[in-house]
């Protein structure tokens, strides 16, 4: 944990450097923000140097669970002593940025410092591609565990797959894929006319499917049609598991892409919600252009999908169904191994085929079908593992809701509130729909846990909550 939090403490690095460029006289903030997180780190760390350091399969539910949180603590200073949010706004920021969710209680974006917006950008980058899988990628001291670790956070049910025999180089494959991308993005932003500054600072959100921006405005702020596509393709690119990214760079082969049936079953997702969107929004006479609302439709559609959450139109004020429904699709979510959040296409395709096999069944009592992914069959573990994830998600869903009900607020905004949090997905309807900022402390702590709960995929922190586990531990 010392180790982690150490290492945590660079990010202030690149916005001391910005506060000195852009003289917003934040450098002794940032300065005050790099010592107090890496000398907490070094003196963790230094106390435990003779501890037993092997991180077993129950240890690392705990260092996981626990980091996220911990970070979430230290990365608000800047947010405490820059703009002077209380202490559960901050923490609810900082931990909205790390797991990519987008959430916001931060107004005025266009007239912050540079050197915070970038920061504020800059944390939802590094959580997009996982603080763990950071960590074992540049610190070859975790190892002996690493492979635990990265399961422990790794989103989607396909957790054992490997790009290199050594979990190292599989790390580091991620990386170098993610921050290829992350380049590729920031170059296109700058090409269809966003300054270096925004570009980078965008592709940092597009690409983590963070959904954070320098504008209050989103994307909408620039109205480029051209912006919006890169927003689009890289929001598709960061969605996608990175594993297909790297086979296909190293391959040089697009069509690997293809030949993945959850790739394949994302998109032609996309494609009908986006069409059913659009048909809404014409005929409801919101806009009188069909060109125009196949934008604006594919926009909202994939930044929801992705659970980017990034913003060319206000959705939250399009006929009342369609912004519910924009709401429903965000509990899909992108593909495993991605960094976007929700439940996974993978596992909603294999529960539609399990309904599916269910009614051929009543069909064929005698015959045997069996669920493929692939071409290949889903064993029962992995099957079960499915079901599980399935009602835990959606008990936690109803429950986090009441909870938000309890709190004050009207059901429509407590359930996409709850919606936006577990799915990592940012805005909401009704009261949340532009920001959190009026939901009460309880509250934003009670969305604190739903994002982290949804970034780490339920069992990572229910396993904790389980008497057994501290009996082994």
């Amino acid at each position: 944990m010392g180790a982690l939090i150490g290492l945590f403490s660079l990010s202030f690095i690149p916005s001391i450097f910005l506060s000195l460029i852009y003289k917003d006289h934040l450098e002794t903030i940032f300065l005050f923000c790099l010592a107090t997180t890496a000398i907490s780190g070094l003196l963790l760390w230094a106390m435990n140097l003779r501890a037993d350091n092997t991180i077993t399969h129950v240890k690392s539910f705990l260092v996981v669970g626990l980091i996220w949180f911990i970070l979430g603590g230290f990365g608000a200073l800047p947010f405490l002593l820059v703009i002077k949010l209380s202490f559960t706004e901050a923490v609810f920021e900082t931990v909205s940025a790390l797991t990519t969710t987008g959430a916001t209680v931060i107004s005025g974006l266009d007239v912050l410092p540079k050197s915070l917006l970038y920061y504020r950008q800059q944390l939802q980058w590094l959580g997009g591609m996982g603080i763990i899988v950071l960590v074992v990628a540049v610190l070859p001291m975790l190892n002996i565990g690493g492979m635990r670790l990265m399961k422990a956070e790794t989103p989607g049910p396909m957790k054992d797959e490997k790009l290199a025999p050594r979990i190292l180089n599989t790390a580091r494959y991620l990386w170098v894929t993610y921050v290829f991308l992350t380049i590729l993005c920031a170059a296109a932003y700058w090409v269809f006319g966003m300054s270096l500054f925004d570009a980078v600072s965008h592709a940092m959100s597009t690409i983590s499917t963070g959904g954070f921006s320098t504008h209050d405005a989103s994307i909408a702020f620039f109205d480029n049609v051209g912006i919006e596509m890169v927003a689009v393709v890289f929001m598709l690119a960061g969605a996608v598991n990175f594993a297909l990214h790297f086979l296909a760079l190293r391959d040089r082969n697009v069509f690997s892409y293809w030949r993945d049936q959850e790739f394949r079953g994302f998109i032609y997702i996309i494609f009908f919600i986006v069409v059913m969107i659009a048909f809404g929004l014409f005929f409801s006479g919101y806009y009188d252009n069909m060109l125009t609302a196949l934008r604006f439709s594919l926009f909202e559609v994939v930044s929801i999908i992705t659970s980017t959450g990034l913003g060319a139109a206000d959705f939250s004020i399009w006929p009342a169904y369609l912004g519910v429904f924009l709401i429903l699709i965000s509990f899909i979510g992108g593909c495993a191994g991605s960094t976007a959040g929700g439940m996974k296409v993978v596992r909603v395709l294999y529960i539609t085929k399990g309904a599916w096999r269910e009614i051929r069944r009543l069909m064929h009592p005698r015959a045997e079908f069996h669920i493929k992914h692939n071409g290949r069959r889903v064993n029962h573990d992995t099957a079960d593992s499915i079901r599980a994830f399935m009602f835990f998600y959606c008990f936690i869903t109803v429950l986090l809701t009441m909870a938000m009900v309890a709190t004050g607020l009207d059901y429509a905004s407590a359930f996409s509130a709850v919606a936006a949090c577990i799915n990592d997905l940012g805005p909401g309807l009704g009261e949340v729909a532009s920001s959190f900022k009026t939901v009460t402390s309880p509250g934003k702590w009670l969305m604190i846990f739903a994002m982290i709960v949804g970034r780490l995929e339920i069992f990572t922190l229910l396993v904790m909550f389980h008497p057994l586990y501290w009996r082994e531990i």
